[in-house]
C-alpha cells in the first residue's frame, strides 16, 4: 500500500508530525520532492526536531527513509542532519538516496542569493537556499545527478561546459568572482565520499517493497499553494508540491498511490511572499503567532516569523481538490483555544461578487475574505482521545470545516506530540 501526506495550503500544515506517526505503520517513507528550503518540525520521545531534508520516518528502527530522485540534494546539509540526530540520541537511520536524484551545487545557494539582491524590492521571499536555480539546471540539462559523480572524464569535461554559462553570468550580470572548475571538481568529489554509502537504485527497491506488499509513505514539502503550476505563480516554489508528482519522485506508477492524506491547519500561515487573502496583522496576528504551533509560528528552516490568518476555507477547498485528497488531517486545532470568537474565511468577494472558487493569482490579489464567526471553546484541549468528548464548539468548528473542505476529516491534531491525535471515521 503506497500513502502520500501532502499539503492544502502554503506549507507548514503539520505534515511533519503526521508523518512522524503514520510511519509507525510504515515500511518505507520517502521525501519526492523539494529540498532543504523548508523544513517539518517533530516532536516526539527523543526530544524536538526540525527535519530539512530527512523524511519524518528516521525515528524508527523499522524503516527504511528515502531521499527521492525528484528532492534537490544538498549533500552537506543532508550529512549534518544524520549527524544532528545522532548526537541528540536517536539511533542512526535507515537511509538510501536515489543515484538519480540531483545535487544542489554551491553555486546555486550564491546565485539565489545574488537573483534576490539584484530583484530588490521585486524579490520572491527567497529561503536563499537554492532552489530556483538548482531546478531551473535541472529542467535546463546543465544539473548534476549523484550518478554522474561516478565518472571522473565525464564529470571534468561536464563542469567546464557548464562553468562557460555560470562564469558569464557570474561575471557580466552579477559583477560576481568566477568560479574555479577544478576547486569545483574537489568539491564534488568530497560530496561522492560523503553519500556514497547512501547511494541507490531506489526506484528498483521500492518497486520490490510494492511487490513484497510493503506500506510505503510519500513525504510531501509544502503545500497546494506553492506548487509551480497550481500555487499562486510566480510566489512559489520550484517543484511540484502535489501528490500526483509523487509518482514522478519516486519513480513509481501513479496507481499505486492508494491513499492520499491532505493536512489543513485550522488557521492560516505563510512564510515569503504572495497572495494571503485571510491574512490578518497588528497585535491580533502577534497573539495567533505566539499562540501557535510549539513554540509559535516562525520557519523551522528559515526562523522567519511566519505571516498568519484565519482559517481560509476557499483556499483550503482548493487545495485539497488539486492534491486528490482522500481524507484530511485537521491541525493545531489546540492553538485557537484563547480566542472568544474565530473568524472563518468562507468566501472571497470579488469585483462585487462573493464566490468560493480560489481564483488565479492576478484576480487574487483583488479578492477579499468573507468571514464567518464562530463562537470559540475557550479551553485547553489536549489530552482529549475521543472526538465526542470535544467541547461543542470545536466539533462545530471543525465540522464546518469539513462540510466546505468536501473531504472527510479522518483525524484531529490537538498537540505537538504523536499521541496528541484524535481519529474519526468517515462519513
Amino acid at each position: 500500500m503506497v500513502r502520500a501526506i501532502v499539503g492544502a495550503n502554503w506549507g507548514d500544515e503539520g505534515k511533519g508530525k503526521l508523518t512522524d506517526m503514520l510511519a509507525a505503520d510504515s515500511d518505507v517513507v520517502m521525501r519526492y520532492q523539494g529540498g532543504a528550503n523548508a523544513g517539518h518540525t517533530i516532536v516526539n520521545n527523543y526530544g524536538k526536531f526540525a527535519l530539512h531534508l530527512l523524511p519524518s520516518g528516521v525515528f524508527y528502527d523499522h524503516t527504511t527513509n528515502i531521499i527521492g530522485n525528484g528532492v534537490a540534494l544538498d549533500i552537506p546539509k543532508f550529512v549534518k542532519e544524520v549527524q544532528s540526530l545522532v548526537d541528540q540520541g536517536v539511533p542512526k537511520p535507515h537511509l538510501l538516496v536515489s543515484d538519480r536524484a540531483q545535487i544542489m551545487m554551491p553555486y546555486h545557494v550564491l546565485f539565489d542569493l545574488y537573483e534576490e539582491e539584484r530583484l530588490g524590492k521585486k524579490s520572491f521571499g527567497s529561503t536563499k537556499s537554492g532552489i530556483a536555480p538548482f531546478y531551473s539546471d535541472k529542467y535546463a540539462k546543465i544539473g548534476f545527478q549523484v550518478q554522474e559523480l561516478y565518472d571522473d572524464a565525464y564529470l571534468k569535461e561536464k563542469i567546464e561546459r557548464v562553468l562557460e554559462q555560470k562564469n558569464i553570468i557570474l561575471k557580466y550580470l552579477y559583477n560576481k568572482p568566477e568560479i574555479d572548475k577544478n576547486e569545483l571538481f574537489d568539491t564534488l568529489m568530497q560530496y561522492k565520499e560523503m553519500i556514497d554509502p547512501y547511494v541507490a537504485d531506489t526506484s528498483l527497491f521500492i518497486h520490490d517493497a510494492i511487490k513484497a506488499g510493503k506500506n510505503l509513505l510519500l513525504e510531501g514539502q509544502l503545500g497546494s499553494l506553492k506548487d509551480t503550476d497550481f500555487g499562486i505563480y510566480p510566489m512559489v516554489t520550484s517543484s511540484s508540491t502535489l501528490a500526483g508528482y509523487g509518482a514522478v519522485g519516486a519513480g513509481i506508477p501513479p496507481y499505486e498511490i492508494s491513499d492520499i492524506i491532505c493536512v489543513v491547519k485550522a488557521y492560516s500561515s505563510a512564510v515569503g511572499a504572495g497572495e494571503f487573502v485571510s491574512e490578518i496583522f497588528g497585535d491580533e496576528a502577534v497573539l495567533l503567532r505566539n499562540h501557535g504551533g510549539d513554540g509559535g509560528e516562525y520557519g523551522a528552516t528559515t526562523g522567519r516569523p511566519r505571516r498568519v490568518g484565519w482559517l481560509d476555507l476557499v483556499a483550503s477547498r482548493y487545495g485539497v481538490r488539486v492534491q486528490g485528497a482522500t481524507e484530511v488531517a485537521f491541525t493545531v486545532v489546540d492553538d485557537l483555544g484563547y480566542l472568544d470568537e474565530i473568524p472563518v474565511c468562507v468566501g472571497y468577494e470579488l469585483d462585487g461578487k462573493v464566490t468560493k472558487e480560489f481564483p488565479t493569482t492576478t484576480k487574487l490579489k483583488n479578492c477579499k475574505p468573507v468571514l464567518k464567526v464562530m463562537k470559540g471553546w475557550k479551553c485547553d484541549i489536549r489530552g482529549i482521545k475521543n472526538y465526542d468528548d470535544l467541547p461543542q464548539e470545536c466539533k462545530d468548528y471543525i465540522e464546518l470545516a469539513e462540510a466546505e473542505i468536501g473531504v472527510p476529516i479522518t483525524m484531529v491534531s490537538n498537540g505537538p506530540g504523536r499521541e496528541d491525535i484524535i481519529y474519526r471515521k468517515k462519513n
